[in-house]
């Protein structure tokens, strides 16, 4: 994702001393069983597990994981994280391959945030490579 999905208010995550809480990226599921593993380390199965799991490290505020999962070639040398975005919900829109078995794939989301200036929607296609078993985010295009 190019400058950024991050979380929700909805949808709460694990926490010290919280209950159960269901994943950022609003899969239903609980962050410990979706995207919490992938930001501890483990490897997402297709490039939407990826988007999905970048999407709530945006929410997290994880600025390593964002780093790692990014392809080298297209790395930006800082992530800029704005304390000021609650990224609210994510939609996925389209995927075209990004399976398993794939090398390559894209993404096509619609993450709604608010920032203090009001609500808005980020509108992206995004690529993803998988090399060595691995799926990185490559690059996207803004949607209007």
């Amino acid at each position: 994702m190019s400058d950024g999905p991050g979380g929700s208010d909805d949808a709460g995550v694990a926490g010290e001393g919280s209950a159960v809480r269901s994943c950022p990226c609003g899969s239903g599921a609980e962050y410990a069983q979706c995207c919490g593993p992938l930001h501890e380390g483990g490897d997402a199965i297709t490039a939407e597990a990826l988007m999905r799991s970048r999407y709530s490290a945006y929410a997290l505020g994880l600025e390593g994981y964002l780093r790692r999962s990014w392809h080298a070639s297209t790395r930006p040398l800082a992530i800029e994280l704005d304390d000021g975005t609650q990224w609210r919900r994510l939609q996925i829109v389209d995927r075209d391959r990004g399976a398993a078995g794939d090398d390559a794939g894209v993404v096509e989301y619609r993450a709604a945030y608010r920032t203090p200036h009001g609500s808005a929607v980020l509108h992206e296609r995004s690529r993803f490579r998988r090399e060595n078993g691995h799926w990185f985010y490559v690059d996207g295009d803004i949607l209007t």
